[in-house]
This record gives C-alpha cells, sequence and structure tokens, in this order.
C-alpha cells in the first residue's frame, strides 16, 4: 500500500466521500486540513483546480473526489461497485446525480431572498422525487449492499440534518424510501467518522454568515 495523505476541508463534502471509502476499505492513510479562504502556496502549486480533495500517493496527486474514489476502491481488495457492468454504469450515473444534488444544495444556502429560496426548494424535491422511484425498503442504494453510491450520498444527507437542527427547513419527510436510506447512512459508521464532532457546529455557523435567505431564517 503507497503512503497516502488525504489533503481535506472540514466543510467539503467531497473529502467526506473521499473518507468514507477510506474507511469501508481500510485503508491506512493520513489527512491533512486546509483553509480554502486562505490556500497555501504548496496546496496551490499541486492543486489544478485549487479544491479539496487532493490524495498524495508517495510523490503523485490525484485531484476530483470520484477520480480518488475509484483508485481507492481499485487498489483494494473487493469493490463498493457491481461487477455487471451495467449496473455499474447505473450506479456511476447515481454518483454523478449526487455532485448535482450537492450543487442544488448550495444554490439554496447562497439563494437570496424568499423567492429563489423556493425556487430551490422545488428543483431539490423534484430530486429526490427520482430518487422516491428508484429506491425500495432495503437499507441502502444496493440492497444489503454498502456502495459507492452510498459514499456520494453520506454528505449529502448530512446537510439536511442541519437544515432540520438550524431553520426548521424539512424538504424530505413526504420521501419514505429516501427516508429510511437516510437513517440507514446515518448510522453507517464510515459516514458518521466521516466529519468531526464540531461539524454541525461550523456548518451552522457557515450557513448563518453566507448573507442569503437561509442566514436569516438561521437568525429567527
Amino acid at each position: 500500500m503507497p503512503n497516502l495523505t488525504l489533503i481535506s476541508h472540514n466543510l467539503c463534502p467531497y473529502v467526506q466521500r473521499a473518507r468514507i471509502v477510506l474507511d469501508e476499505k481500510s485503508i491506512p492513510h493520513e489527512r491533512r486540513y486546509i483553509d480554502l479562504a486562505d490556500k497555501p502556496d504548496w496546496f496551490r502549486e499541486i492543486s489544478p483546480l485549487g479544491k479539496v480533495p487532493l490524495l498524495q500517493i508517495d510523490g503523485a496527486v490525484i485531484f476530483e473526489s470520484a477520480v480518488i474514489c475509484e483508485y481507492l476502491d481499485e487498489i483494494t481488495p473487493g469493490s463498493l461497485h457491481p461487477d455487471d457492468p451495467l449496473q455499474k454504469a447505473h450506479h456511476r450515473a447515481w454518483i454523478e446525480f449526487a455532485s448535482t444534488i450537492l450543487n442544488d444544495i448550495a444554490g439554496l444556502y447562497n439563494a437570496a431572498d424568499s423567492g429563489a429560496f423556493r425556487e430551490k426548494q422545488d428543483k431539490l424535491s423534484a430530486r429526490f422525487e427520482w430518487f422516491e422511484q428508484q429506491l425500495d425498503a432495503s437499507p441502502y442504494f444496493d440492497g444489503a449492499n454498502f456502495s459507492m453510491v452510498d459514499a456520494a450520498f453520506g454528505p449529502v444527507f448530512r446537510y439536511f440534518d442541519t437544515f432540520e437542527a438550524s431553520c426548521d427547513l424539512d424538504l424530505l419527510s413526504r420521501f419514505a424510501n429516501v427516508g429510511g436510506w437516510r437513517r440507514a447512512l446515518s448510522g453507517r459508521a464510515s459516514v458518521i467518522a466521516a466529519v468531526d464532532d464540531e461539524y454541525p457546529q461550523r456548518l451552522a455557523t457557515f450557513l448563518a454568515n453566507r448573507n442569503s435567505h437561509i442566514s436569516e431564517m438561521i437568525g429567527r
């Protein structure tokens, strides 16, 4: 196993994806945190996009969370993907869908006024309606098997924990299958360990300082 260091930020959901895969596959690694508002020079020199996560592998660096997760899956026994090529493609498509939802979540917490906020809410509801139709009563996306799709959605649902606690924003309660999946992920050891104990307060503070509609909701 090469020497691995995950370059991280405390709030980044894409870092959480990589951490979940690292834990699921019991991969030894180190973590190094940076301040994205004050990026160190050494980070700028190795990060083409100026984003986290980065994975340092001995003397090499790879970027983009999906690529990092695929690499980690490939260098260890077993796989968090199904064996069938069509099913694997299906899973990868829903991982991309998770990234789309994360972009929509960013749009939600950056919405400047109530009208834009409602528009983003409606878009997120429509996204989860699609997912509700894909799921059943199984604990995970692929039934009893934890998969890379689950690793992608653990960080998605974590946002809604804070939305509900900080400003009583309920977007998911009408989706029964999504709710069951969310509960299963929230109890998974790797998903829990993907953030530290201070994460909820850090995220609530981040949202309160957005100078957006959700900031006003949190301040009430």
